[in-house]
């Protein structure tokens, strides 16, 4: 189970968040009237994706003893009307043959965060 709590005041579109026992702050950009004083929105889904990928690369290398040393995971969403897109680019360093390459690939496209994007996710609002 994850928790989080987010809280806007005075201060323009600046959020502050809670995840967990960690404090972080989400923003709009300066040019869609936030001060950027954090990321916005779309980035911290994207940093989620991208930590759970990279996570989950890692912990699986770890498990079948495979000389992963690091892996860069690259984002980028798009919208395009009501087409919308993420595009994923792993870079994998370490020396693995190309079968691991293909496995740790294939496991990207399952990974938690992927599969709950992938499938969407049921969405409850009640006022307090």
């Amino acid at each position: 189970m994850a928790r989080a709590h987010a809280h806007v005041g005075e201060t323009r579109y600046r959020v502050d968040l809670k995840a967990g026992h960690h404090a972080l702050v989400a923003d709009e950009h300066a040019d869609l009237g936030g001060q950027d004083a954090g990321p916005a929105p779309y980035e911290l889904l994207l940093a989620a994706l991208g930590a759970c990928t990279s996570i989950t690369l890692k912990m699986y290398a770890e498990r079948k003893s495979w000389p992963l040393a690091g892996v860069d995971v690259a984002l980028l969403f798009t919208r395009d009307g009501d087409s919308q897109k993420i595009e994923r680019t792993l870079t994998l360093e370490g020396d693995l043959d190309d079968a691991q390459r293909a496995r740790l690939a294939d496991i990207a496209e399952r990974t938690p965060v992927t599969l709950t994007l992938k499938a969407g996710v049921a969405i409850t609002t009640r006022l307090r």
